[in-house]
């Protein structure tokens, strides 16, 4: 006897629907194997039905020794994971007659079985629950701990089970499946923008702060040069707490990302913060992109609507840091194989810290720095131009004085306030912005863009010339100085670039100066 029943795979951040047939029917003769899959799955598909015997058996069903042929549609797409053990086994237990099947055309079901029958959670629920409403189905059912993540998708009806048994029950009319609802725009209310971190608790470092600001209103990158302790890291982790609350759009597109690689907190249902990832100096070049031989996101599309972090940045690969410049150009990283060629979004903004030399007091202003000539440029030159090039803001950190570290009090300029900042001055932008595809802030113009926004009167075109002569700045800090001072005039919602914006910029590109390394 033949049944159907519906199960799903995630292709880079979306679902495909993926067609379980299931016949069983005819002897096996000794010695022979009866069970039979098909449809290009991977080891864990075809471990499954080790799996899915135990768990029949231990919920009180029979296994018939007869010949089983499972069938996994549209065949030349990889089938990987483990969520086909629950979809398999209802069919199995349907095509044995241990069940009722007339409802399974009307649910995408997933799920991986432990050997005692109950469900353990799978990974992707959110993008599986978005294509499952898209075609139509009635409903899903899946562990009970994916269950809040895939109700935040409308017009469907959720189940989350615990075991096999309560699924058979279910279609069996035995039982009655309470739906699981979620009110997103409630939840997504309650928790957003919530963070332990507030640049009221940074002591001094106002001209720092003044410099993020501007990185957060105009999604510009933006490397912390500093000797130790200043304070680069304290400052950097406090960026998203600034940064405009994630829209209900950005949440869903961030939440799919962190699904896909299976970084969802148990019974979470909605990322509502800006995502901070900091990985270590020695990460790979696949783990930072995404890939693998099933790829999987990597941390600069878990950083998506989010900071990248890169502490130390000479001490990461060369390699690894190439790697960032396309990512960084297109806002998302496309991934190849020999089968599959899947994209998954990567528009963050980068901070980067570093020390000024390899002792890290160069240009300190009470220790001097003990590095042999040349030392400097050689550690300054580990990071390329074209990475540079890319990086609109290089701020250079002071150590913070003893007195404003004594002082006990809070400062004036917290996260809260600094972000109604950056809010307003993003509102401009959108505005400015409304006709142009993929284009959301300053930092994300085009040259032929900034010609024609970033427009200067006489004295601020004569204050720049002046600038790149004697400060002598590279060619390439021309187009960036022009979008920070655009940014700059947004956050004092003016029209126009007025000098005292210019000279701003001017004064946030320290590594294009050819003798700042000495």
């Amino acid at each position: 006897m033949l049944s159907k029943t519906y199960a799903s795979t995630v292709v880079g951040v979306d679902a495909k629907t993926i067609t379980v047939e299931v016949n069983v029917g005819g002897t096996v003769p000794a010695g022979k194997n009866f069970y039979h899959l098909v449809g290009l799955p991977d080891n864990a598909v075809k471990e499954g039905f080790t799996r899915i015997t135990a768990a029949v058996k231990n919920i009180g069903m029979n296994i018939p020794r007869k010949r089983v042929v499972v069938n996994l549609a549209p065949a030349d797409i990889r089938k990987e994971g483990s969520a086909y053990d629950l979809p398999i086994a209802l069919a199995f237990l349907s095509s044995t007659d241990q069940m009722d099947g007339d409802r399974l055309k009307d649910y995408v079901i997933v799920g991986e079985l432990a050997l005692d029958g109950n469900l353990r959670p799978i990974k992707g629920a959110l993008p599986i629950a978005v294509q499952a409403r898209k075609e139509n189905f009635k409903g899903i059912i899946l562990p009970e701990q994916n269950a809040k993540e895939a109700a935040i998708v409308d017009n469907l009806e959720v189940y989350g089970i615990k075991n096999l048994l309560e699924a058979q029950k279910f279609f069996n009319g035995e039982e009655v499946l309470k739906m699981t609802e979620h009110n997103t725009r409630e939840v997504f209310s309650d928790e957003g923008n919530q963070y332990d971190q507030d640049f009221a608790d940074v002591k001094g470092q106002e001209n720092i702060k003044r410099a993020l600001t501007l990185a957060a209103a105009g999604g510009h990158n933006v490397v912390l040069i500093g000797p130790p302790g200043a304070g680069k890291t304290m400052l950097a982790k406090r960026l998203p707490t600034i940064l405009p609350p994630l829209s209900l759009r950005e949440a869903l597109e961030t939440t799919k990302i962190h699904s896909v690689a299976g970084l969802m907190p148990d019974h979470s249902a909605l990322v509502t913060t800006r995502p901070f990832r900091s990985p270590h100096h020695t990460i790979s070049d696949v783990a930072l992109v995404g890939g693998g031989s099933n790829p999987l996101p990597g941390t600069i599309s878990l950083a998506h609507n989010g900071v990248l972090f890169l502490d130390e940045l000479p001490e990461f690969k060369r390699s690894v840091l190439e790697v960032l410049r396309q990512p960084l150009e297109e806002r998302r990283v496309t991934i190849s194989r020999a089968r599959i060629s899947v994209d998954y979004p990567a528009s963050f903004i980068l901070v980067a810290s570093m020390n000024p030399c390899p002792c890290g007091y160069h240009n300190h202003p009470e220790k001097d720095c003990v590095c042999a000539p040349g030392v400097i440029q050689r550690y300054l030159n580990k990071i390329s131009g074209p990475l540079l090039d890319r990086i609109d803001l290089h701020v250079e950190v002071t150590p913070v004085s003893y007195d404003q570290l004594a002082d006990n009090g809070r400062s004036q300029t917290d996260s809260a306030t600094i972000m109604k900042q950056v809010a307003a001055a993003r509102i401009i932008q959108e505005k400015r912005f409304a006709d142009k595809e993929h284009v959301y802030c300053n930092a994300q113009m085009s040259s032929t863009m900034v010609q024609k926004i970033c427009t200067l009167n006489q004295a601020g075109r004569t204050l720049l010339k002046t600038a790149m002569q004697k400060l002598q700045l590279s060619a390439r800090a021309y187009d960036r100085i022009l979008k920070v001072s655009r940014t700059a005039a947004d956050l004092d919602a003016s029209e126009e670039i007025k000098i005292e914006h210019l000279a701003e910029a001017i004064q946030l590109r320290s590594l294009d100066r050819e003798s700042w390394a000495g």
